[in-house]
């Protein structure tokens, strides 16, 4: 799939069908990246890639490992670094990588030395915040309403509201002008 996005940033054609240079590699790259959320796989991946290596370290004389013998240690960071990976192939998911991310880094907090001596876990934490918050580019509309009576959505709500703070019935409202000498009881 990755291959096809670049397959097909490089054939870019201008409007009077010459073909326009192809953008620069990094260029492309920039444009690839954007289109998903680069960063917060990238900090969930390197939380987990910390958290593997931080698990096979001894302090001093001290190895601390916690869970079924160390089954643990293993398997959260690898996780990790699957969700991270999986979060920049497969932007559509990024909400459900990322909260899967965030809880799995949580519990590396008592699974793997402390959450990878609290760095892994910072790391994978920031990195799911940023998937779950990441929304791809707003795509421009194009097409305008078919007939000016046909309201987008938007556009419908602002002339519902018009409506109720012009009154409930503007009909009638322009139909009696309001009189200054009845006034405030009628």
């Amino acid at each position: 799939m990755l291959l096809i996005v670049a397959a097909h940033a490089t054939r870019q054609g201008t409007a009077d069908g010459t073909d326009a240079p192809a953008p620069g590699a990094r260029a492309r790259f920039r444009a690839w990246r954007r289109s998903r959320p680069f960063w917060g796989g990238l900090l969930t991946a390197l939380g987990g890639v910390e958290m593997f290596f931080s698990g096979q370290l001894d302090i001093g004389k001290i190895h601390v490992q916690l869970g079924i013998e160390g089954l643990q240690a293993t398997i959260i960071p690898v996780l990790l670094v699957v969700l991270g990976v999986l979060v920049i192939a497969m932007p559509a998911h990024r909400i459900f990588y990322g909260i899967i991310a965030l809880a799995v880094a949580v519990y590396s907090l008592v699974g793997v030395n402390l959450g990878g001596f609290f760095i892994g876990m910072l790391l994978s934490c920031v990195g799911g915040v940023l998937t779950v918050a990441w929304m791809p580019a707003k795509a421009e509309l194009d097409a305008e309403p078919e007939s000016p009576g046909e309201l987008d959505g938007d556009a419908a709500l602002d002339a519902a509201a018009a409506d109720t703070v012009a009154g409930d019935d503007g009909a009638a409202d322009a139909a009696e002008p309001a009189d200054p000498a009845k006034g405030a009881i009628a």
